[in-house]
């Protein structure tokens, strides 16, 4: 029995999955919201109890291997969260887990190791493009924070080069967002594209559009204004929310094309993440697809360029299991 597990900023998705012919089964999974716990061992023993009461996992079987995607990056076999005042250290949940076998990986780089997990149906396409054999990909993925990873082929499967691009500099390319950056820049000395291109970052851009509307969720303290916004945009029931989620998804896809710039990306472009199952009409309108392509003398070789959207919500913690097998030897 595989233990793997999304560990992220809002939430952390554990799951239970076996290896069998080929493919995961999920034989048990649960969801923590990750600021109620002060430590991710506590999550830990708080699942495996559910899962033993719940007949998952015979009382004196022990977990075979462990595989966590978490929000940060992995440094040796430690981890500090970006947006969780809590860490993750493989050895102590060796410890605890009662096996040598426990991977740490950026959740970026879990994601990417999913792709060839996951079954056909659970992509969107949104460019079908001319994917290169074998050329590489990238990933990029909007939550919590922003997350960018690059796969590159081996000779025998794609490897996952994690990194922490969503804290670059956000570079605005229209007179709108250059005053947008001036807005923010008022509160925070840098402005990454995280800041922007994350759940939090469509309260920042509707009151950079128009202060004088709010919402119920405005008055909330450490609420989520992000569904409220995005509601308000995919129903046309509010005129900031529409071009809100507008500026949010033109940025989103120029960040993308940025990224397939860097990596050359030529296989694909794969686009995951809570944020963009929840807009799939907006994400499917062509917006995302132009800004990806406007990049001067690349426009064309952009076009080029697969985009597909990982439907899949449960990536990295298949990656992360997938992963973890790997470790395994099976």
């Amino acid at each position: 029995m595989i233990l793997a597990g999304d560990i992220g900023g809002t939430k952390c998705n554990l799951g239970l999955l076996e290896k069998r012919d080929g493919a995961f089964d999920v034989r048990f999974r649960h969801r923590f919201p990750s600021l109620s716990y002060a430590r991710f061992e506590d999550i830990v023993d708080e699942f495996l109890r559910g899962a033993r009461e719940a007949s998952v996992i015979p009382p004196r079987e022990k977990i075979s291997a462990a595989g966590f995607g978490v929000a940060g990056p992995v440094i040796g076999r430690r981890v500090r969260m970006t947006n969780v005042p809590w860490g993750l250290d493989a050895d102590s949940l060796a410890g605890q887990l009662g096996t040598p076998h426990v991977v740490l990986l950026n959740d970026l780089e879990a994601a990417g190791y999913s792709v060839r997990w996951i079954s056909p149906d659970q992509f969107c396409s949104l460019n079908d493009g001319t994917p290169e054999p074998e050329a590489p990909q990238a990933l990029i993925a909007a939550g919590t924070g922003l997350g960018e990873a690059m796969l590159h082929w081996n000779g025998a499967r794609y490897v996952v080069s994690p990194g922490e691009g969503g804290h670059c500099d956000l570079a605005p390319r229209t007179d709108q967002e250059i005053e947008l950056l001036r807005h923010m820049k008022k509160t925070s000395k840098y402005v990454s594209f995280e800041m922007v291109l994350s759940g939090r970052g469509f309260r920042t851009v509707h009151e950079f559009l128009d202060p004088s509307v709010q919402h119920p969720s405005f008055g909330q303290p450490g609420g989520d204004s992000a569904p409220e916004i995005t509601r308000g945009a995919l129903d046309g029931s509010c005129r900031v929310c529409v071009e809100t989620l507008d500026l949010w998804t033109a940025l989103y896809g120029a960040e993308a094309g940025n990224l397939a710039l860097k990596a050359l990306s030529r296989g694909g472009v794969f686009v995951a993440g809570g944020i963009v199952t929840k807009i799939l009409p907006k994400m499917k309108d062509g917006a995302f697809v132009r800004a990806f392509c406007e990049k001067s003398k690349f426009a064309d070789l952009l076009s080029r360029v697969p985009i597909r959207i990982v439907l899949n919500e449960e990536a990295p913690m298949l990656g992360a299991a997938a992963e973890a097998a790997r470790a395994l030897g099976i």
